[in-house]
């Protein structure tokens, strides 16, 4: 035999989703308010309807004694129920409605009385407050119970105190208007915690469609999870409001636009400045996969708006591929200089060892000498003239690169570069993306010819890279220098105007210049001026010793290569 499951136990407690959460709560305290108010309500009503009481038979009191045939009468006749005073009280009773009015004499001795029997008898209370001159309110208990009452003195014509009258009214029937008073309070309550219960589920029911039924523990847990993916993920991301304010901030956000914790609440303006940059986040410039330059980074960034106006920002950095993209640039360029050159050399060789077999020795060296010199020329006008080995070394697979596509690539006269670069890669940066901008420039065009002038003014390095292509239109001379601006299909690898942004970006970060003229002659040329780039010379050593700005390391005094 199986034993029986063992039944469900009933679990009280808060409900799990918000919606009911909050309904509740707030029917609780509407509940609370209307039971704090009724209450509140109900307390002075007591003593306030105690307080109405004590006065009227206080009113009473004083319209009875204010009679002067009544002080006469008590004077002038013996207590009785039949006497003057016994039918005067009464019909003074019946007309104000009051459970009693007792008229008293000096000894506290009543000549009126609802019930016959207590008249000449003493009264229940004490009565010389009133026998002494003063009003009196009071509730109190006498032989017909609990009352309200007032007690006043009774004064003859020469105002001599003759006595008191004393008229109560029956306290149940204060009780009575209080009880009666109170299924309307109550009705006027029900009616208020309705309304606020009404207005809490409609509450209630809007918060539930704003937060998808959620209970407040997946709300928690949606938080955390959010910050940690916020702060975990490898790109940046930018939340801003309808007003175009930064809400949020991740670390990658921070790290890449180098912002801190301060920007967060200002204006997108504000905190990165103008700049494409801005116009991307902001939505100015409309696209996916835009690229922007910030600083020293090529940023990729994708804008989502959001429901309620605002939108979210993702950024991506870009330095590392788009440096990658240009070395592959490069690189596929001397692959295909040298694949062109393999062909060339095979023909050489096959020269050569015609020449040795028909035994033309004296042709063959002179054709192996005109060969080696070409190379060694090209490489010793570059060295001589420029003493960064880093520099250089680009210049000459540039200068090959050029010859391959048919492009005269030069040194100006002009130039004169000491190896005291402080920061000599990015000049090769720099360098690279204007030649490399020159070459695609004059590619494919007759006579195409790319002049470079890099000379050293004091610790000022100056870069003017020149060439024969169509030029640069003078309204587009500040474009191209845009972030993402660019005439050129871009390549599968990577996208098109970043390298003159990030000329210009590194000029100025070493409180330079970057700008493009028409060049003498026509086509563009690009100058570019970088204060503080080179190093103090060296102090000289004495007679005979060379400084950093003499012939290049492994040269002779001659400009020869050793």
């Amino acid at each position: 035999m199986s034993s029986p499951p063992p039944a469900r136990r009933l679990r009280l407690g808060m409900p799990k989703r918000m919606f009911s959460q909050v309904l509740l709560m707030q029917v609780a305290i509407a509940a609370g308010v209307a039971v704090l108010a009724t209450g509140l309500f109900l307390a002075p009503l007591s003593d306030q309807l105690d307080d109405q009481a004590m006065r009227r038979a206080l009113a009473i009191a004083q319209t009875a004694a204010a009679q002067p045939q009544l002080a006469e009468e008590l004077t002038s006749t013996a207590p009785s129920a039949d006497g003057p005073v016994q039918a005067e009280a009464e019909r003074v009773r019946r007309a104000s409605g009051a459970e009693y009015v007792v008229v008293m004499d000096m000894r506290g001795v009543r000549w009126s009385h609802t019930n016959a029997a207590e008249i000449g008898r003493r009264v229940s209370t004490d009565p010389r407050q009133a026998l002494a001159g003063r009003e009196v309110m009071q509730i109190d208990d006498g032989t017909l119970g609990r009352s309200a009452r007032g007690k006043v003195p009774l004064r003859d014509a020469d105002g001599l105190i003759v006595g008191a009258v004393s008229v109560g009214i029956e306290y149940d029937s204060v009780r009575a208007r209080l009880v009666h008073a109170i299924p309307g309070l109550f009705a006027y309550a029900g009616g208020a915690l309705a309304v606020g219960a009404l207005a809490a589920y409609v509450i209630s029911r809007r918060m539930q469609r704003q937060t998808r039924d959620l209970a407040f523990s997946d709300i928690a847990g949606l938080l955390a999870e959010r910050e940690a993916m916020l702060h975990g993920i490898r790109e940046g991301v930018v939340a801003l409001d309808r007003d175009g304010r930064i809400r949020l901030l991740n670390d990658e956000a921070r790290r890449l636009l180098g912002l801190g914790d301060e920007a967060v609440g200002q204006p997108l303006g504000a905190a990165l400045g103008e700049g494409r940059t801005t116009d991307v986040l902001a939505g100015t410039v409309g696209g996916t996969d835009l690229l922007t330059v910030r600083g020293q980074r090529v940023l990729v960034a994708n804008r989502m708006p959001t429901d309620d106006g605002g939108a979210v920002a993702t950024l991506r950095d870009r330095t590392e591929l788009e440096q990658l993209g240009r070395e592959l640039d490069s690189t596929r360029g001397l692959i295909d200089a040298l694949r062109a050159q393999d062909h060339e050399y095979a023909n050489r060789m096959h020269t050569l060892l015609g020449l040795l077999e028909l035994e033309m020795f004296d042709d063959a060296v002179e054709f192996v000498g005109e060969v080696v010199g070409d190379q060694r020329a090209t490489a010793e006008q570059v060295t001589g003239k420029i003493h960064d080995p880093l520099l250089a070394a680009l210049l000459v697979g540039k200068a090959t690169v050029a010859a391959e596509r048919a492009v005269a690539l030069r040194i100006s006269d002009g130039t004169l570069l000491p190896d005291r670069l402080v920061d000599p890669r990015g000049l090769v940066t720099i360098v690279g993306n204007l030649v490399d901008n020159a070459l695609d420039a004059v590619a494919g065009t007759r006579h195409a010819r790319v002049e470079v002038e890099l000379r050293a003014e004091g610790r000022t390095a100056v870069l003017a890279v020149r060439d024969t292509g169509p030029g640069v239109p003078a309204g587009q001379r500040e474009l191209v220098f845009t972030d993402g601006w660019s005439t050129k299909e871009p390549p599968a690898h990577r996208g098109r105007g970043i390298g003159l942004p990030l000329v210009r970006r590194l000029a100025e970060r070493q409180g330079g210049s970057a700008r493009v003229a028409e060049a003498e002659g026509g086509g563009a040329e690009f100058t570019v001026v970088l204060p503080e780039a080179l190093a103090e010379p060296a102090p000289a050593l004495g007679p005979g010793s060379e400084s950093e700005s003499g012939p290049a390391r492994g040269t002779t005094a001659e400009g020869e290569a050793r």
